[in-house]
């Protein structure tokens, strides 16, 4: 005969398809010792999907797969109509007699909590906190089955629907167990967090108490007290007035009851108990194995467990393997691309970047600990981290400033350093400098990547894994002191210059107005082209009409056969066989390039014929030499008029040279890695796609959930691990959705910078200028290019921008991203275009609303919303 009823003893986390994410974490949390949990059983999943056949509702959940989280009103009749449907079935006679039976086991004199208890719920990348209902204080066989009923239902209230909905899960293989617990009468309750859930420190319990059931604290209705634990020691207390409390009535059901006034301060837990809960709660995180969200009441000084679940919100630590201090700075701040990458893009830019390079969360770290320890090391590393994201740098700076976390030495013990060939200083000071050194640098890099492309023509197989893996290592031995200090005088050049006019003039961020049109600026030139490809297709009506109607896979090939087709498919394989390689998110390998789907350039040719004029990118890039070049001018006559001021003028013509010459060269290294990963990327398909006609993988992307070394042992076995490579998938769906820190120490701490803003205007937002001016306009909050409908006039804001952003900078006014400094990607372009932007503003997608009227003020670093 079908056993529907499980009871706690009989229950553990494998039993997770029968009695739901709430029941096996029950079942765990009852065989810990020293653990109390009130006693109770759980319907399983089977009795669900009996009651689910009795109520007919295929038809029902088909409807609702269809659906999507926008479909509001749809899913609200849905909804309603499973509801009812569930409600309404008959339970039977074999369920609604285990029910009954186990009732009387534990006790029907006592009063139970329903409780449903999800497949899809109390998961590690998925809470489903509160998504389905929860009965307390029920009374009697017939009432517990009345609302057992309810709980089934509430697998389909809106708030459920949307949830599975936008986390990628099934209706129709979503299953509910109900949890039947005696309920506990407590003085008190409230929840554990074993991480602390502001700042995510692992070592931090954070603890919300207030007095009776734990209800009016998750509802919302009472401020909970808030009492922090390190170590066994309370480190901080918030008590709360407590005005309003929920008890169980006797005879069923609960009441809302006014807290006298002389007791709403009082403390709700002793120091003693605070601490007592403590352990419990590191007791049942080292059960898990996970940090752990825990509900918990306390009566007669006895303290209950009556859930635990993971905390799904913290960002992953990196896992190092010794208990040493370290310090994690994020490299997708630096990169501009802060979404989680594939295995295989993580392990392309591990072999590019440092040593001390880690993963976390689907995203690269970089551990700054033992750098900052010697004043040498720590000057160099706060120099670099103010110029790529000012907000690393504050953060950076508190953790220092605590002394409790690395202890730093106030001496400097470092010895020098042999010399590597010419430092940044020594191309600095250079009286005459040769600005074809830049075409040299470009040269050789070019020459580089040809022969790399025609190198691994020969490759396969094994052969290789192994030529790209020497490849890489062969950049890291052959890079270019050059090259590095051509980056560095640039900078250098732009800060000597903001820093003198605004000493001898007055004037701030003189840097922005010089940058514009500098040549060599592969990025910025990217841009101005697809204004020339828009050119070269405005003449043709009946090739814009195609692009307009075009998004599959046939472009461009379709163009073939139009007029001014060939002259179409000519300008945009020009453009292409140059930038081709680029795409949204490039430092991943594994993402789509333009080559690989020219299609996600259609709206930006067609916003370009739209909106711009004939010959836009020529004179565009002439305006901005011209201004320039007006500037200069005017500074350097003002210079002249000041004591020595032909000495001044001078100096400051030597350091406009040395900007204009060498600044465009920024954009350049990473144009060239982006370059080398695409000539791999495209023999890894083709040793994929063999890989597929073999039947060793299913699909030619599974390889980006491999490391070329899993790659290479792939294609030696032939066999796939198929197990891992699910596992990965699900690991990154999973990664995609958090928001990565700038800061992490190894405890899990997030630490969170701030701009240091004087005399802002009220209801302002504060960032950083990076580029010079003031501008008001719409706002336009893109968070993904191709979603991009811009018009002139328009400011873009948006998270952050990378090189692939570039074409949209020609149709905007503005910028404003949450992520960046005065070096990265947006800056730079930024300020070549001559367009006012503020970047590293926290939440701006969130707190600029799109359509808003703002002004952007990009000298002092702020938005005015208007």
């Amino acid at each position: 005969m079908a056993t529907y009823i499980l009871g706690f003893p009989d229950i553990d986390k494998t039993k997770i398809e029968i009695t739901g994410g709430k029941g096996a974490n029950l079942g765990e949390l009852a065989g810990i010792t020293d653990i109390r949990v009130p006693d109770g059983f759980c319907i399983s999943t089977d009795a669900f999907r009996q009651v689910i056949a009795v109520a007919q509702m295929g038809n029902l959940l088909e409807r609702l797969s269809r659906l999507t989280a926008a479909d509001r009103t749809q899913i609200a009749a849905l909804g309603r109509e499973i509801r009812n449907a569930i409600e309404a079935a008959v339970i039977p006679d074999a369920i609604r007699e285990e029910v009954v039976g186990w009732v009387a086991q534990v006790g029907v004199q006592h009063a139970y909590a329903v409780r449903s208890s999800a497949t899809a719920e109390d998961l590690p990348n998925a809470s489903f906190a509160g998504q389905q209902d929860t009965y307390l204080n029920i009374i009697g066989s017939d009432a517990i089955l009345r609302h057992i009923s309810k709980c089934w239902a509430s697998l389909f209230t809106d708030r459920a629907i949307t949830y599975r909905i936008q986390n990628g899960f099934d209706h129709r293989k979503v299953s509910l167990a109900v949890v039947v617990q005696r309920m506990v009468f407590p003085q008190a309750s409230g929840i554990l967090f074993t991480a602390d859930p502001v700042t995510s420190h692992r070592k931090v319990t954070s603890i919300d108490a207030s007095f009776g059931l734990g209800e009016a604290l998750v509802a919302g209705l009472v401020n909970a007290d808030i009492y922090k634990v390190r170590d066994g020691e309370i480190i901080e207390k918030k008590v709360s007035a407590k005005k309003i409390a929920i008890y169980a009535l006797l005879d069923g059901g609960t009441e809302e009851v006014e807290v006298e006034p002389e007791q709403q301060n009082i403390q709700t837990l002793t120091d003693g108990q605070i601490l007592r809960l403590e352990e419990l709660g590191r007791k049942i995180e080292a059960h898990f194995g996970h940090p752990q969200d825990i509900e918990w009441c306390v009566a007669e000084d006895e303290f209950y467990i009556v859930q635990s679940r993971p905390i799904t919100t913290l960002f992953p630590i990196p896992v190092v393997g010794d208990s040493e201090n370290h310090l994690y700075v994020s490299v997708g701040h630096q990169q501009m691309m802060t979404d989680a990458l594939k295995p295989l893009g993580l392990s392309t830019w591990q072999l590019t970047g440092p040593r001390r390079m880690h993963v976390a969360g689907g995203r690269m770290f970089v551990d700054v600990a033992q750098d900052l320890v010697s004043p040498a090391g720590r000057r160099v590393v706060m120099e670099v981290l103010g110029k790529s994201d000012p907000l690393v740098k504050t953060a950076v700076t508190a953790i220092l400033e605590r002394r409790d976390f690395i202890t730093i030495n106030a001496e400097e013990t470092d010895a020098p350093k042999p010399s590597q060939g010419p430092s940044p200083h020594d191309f600095f000071t250079l009286n005459a400098y040769d600005p074809s050194i830049v075409h040299e640098l470009i040269a050789r890099s070019e020459a580089s990547v040809a022969a790399l492309s025609e190198n691994i023509r020969t490759k396969s197989g094994t052969d290789l894994i192994d030529f790209i893996l020497d490849d890489f290592e062969q950049r890291k031995s052959q890079a270019d002191p050059q090259s590095f200090g051509v980056l560095v005088t640039s900078m250098n050049a732009a800060f000597w210059i903001n820093e003198k006019m605004s000493e001898w003039l007055g004037e701030k961020n003189m840097a922005d107005a010089l940058s514009q049109s500098v040549p060599n600026n592969v990025t910025s030139e990217m841009g101005l082209a697809l204004l020339d490809v828009a050119d070269a297709i405005r003449p043709y009506p009946e090739v814009i009409r195609y692009l307009q109607e075009a998004g599959g896979n046939d472009f461009p090939d379709g163009l073939g056969a139009l007029e001014g087709g060939a002259e179409a498919l000519a300008a945009i394989h020009a453009f292409l066989d140059k930038y081709g390689m680029r795409c949204a998110g490039e430092i991943d390998i594994t993402r789509t390039r333009w080559s690989e789907r020219p299609a996600i350039l259609i709206p930006l040719i067609l916003s370009n014929i739209k909106n711009q004029e004939p010959g836009a990118g020529k004179r565009k890039f002439e305006q901005g030499q011209q201004e320039a070049a007006r500037k200069e001018a005017e500074l350097l006559n003002r210079l002249r008029q000041l004591p020595d001021g032909e000495q001044k003028a001078e100096e400051t013509k030597r350091m406009i040279g040395l900007l204009r010459s060498l600044a465009g060269y920024r954009e350049y290294p990473k144009y060239a890695i982006v370059s080398r990963y695409f000539v791999y990327k495209k023999a890894l398909m083709e040793e994929a796609a063999r890989l597929v006609k073999a039947h060793v993988i299913h699909e030619k992307e599974d390889i980006f959930y491999l490391g070329y070394e899993e790659i290479r042992e792939l294609i030696r076995t032939q066999k796939a691990d198929y197990e891992l490579i699910n596992q990965r998938k699900e690991a990154f769906g999973y990664f995609e959705k958090l928001n990565p820190p700038r800061v992490m120490t190894s405890d899990g701490e997030v630490v969170t910078g701030k701009h240091s803003h004087e005399n802002l205007p009220e209801g302002a937002i504060g960032g950083l200028g990076v580029s010079a001016g003031v501008i008001e306009g719409r706002a336009r909050v893109v968070l993904n290019m191709e979603d991009a409908d811009l018009e002139p006039g328009d400011i873009l804001v948006t998270a952050f921008t990378d090189p692939s952003w570039t074409p949209l900078f020609v149709a905007i006014k503005g910028l404003v991203t949450e992520v960046g400094g005065l070096m990265t990607h947006g800056a730079v372009i930024a300020r070549e275009y001559g367009l006012p932007a503020v970047v590293g503003v926290e939440n701006a997608t969130r707190l600029i609303q799109d359509g808003q009227k703002i002004r952007v003020h990009g000298t002092e670093g702020y938005i005015e919303l208007l």
